[in-house]
């Protein structure tokens, strides 16, 4: 199950379970902003694909909540944020 981050890796902009936000296989997660400035959309910690993440509906996050655990990226130099 995704972790459902609550920020940017690069900008520590807060994402709420229903924003729009993008993801790698890691599941490092980026705002729309920081993810457009990345060459090719390729996530700056691993250089995969990143893909829109899905929103989980709001009633499963009750059972299924979100994670709170913040996570930022030293190596995000690319971040336009």
């Amino acid at each position: 199950m995704l972790e459902i981050r609550p920020n940017c890796e690069c900008c520590d902009l807060d994402l709420r379970p229903e924003d729009e936000a993008w993801i790698c296989t890691f599941e490092c997660t980026w705002c729309p902003a920081c993810a457009s400035g990345f060459p090719d959309r390729r996530c700056p910690n691993c250089g995969g694909n990143l893909s829109v993440r899905p929103i989980r509906p709001a009633a499963l996050l009750v059972s299924n909540p979100a994670s709170t655990i913040r996570v930022t990226s030293a190596s995000c130099a690319e971040c336009s944020g």
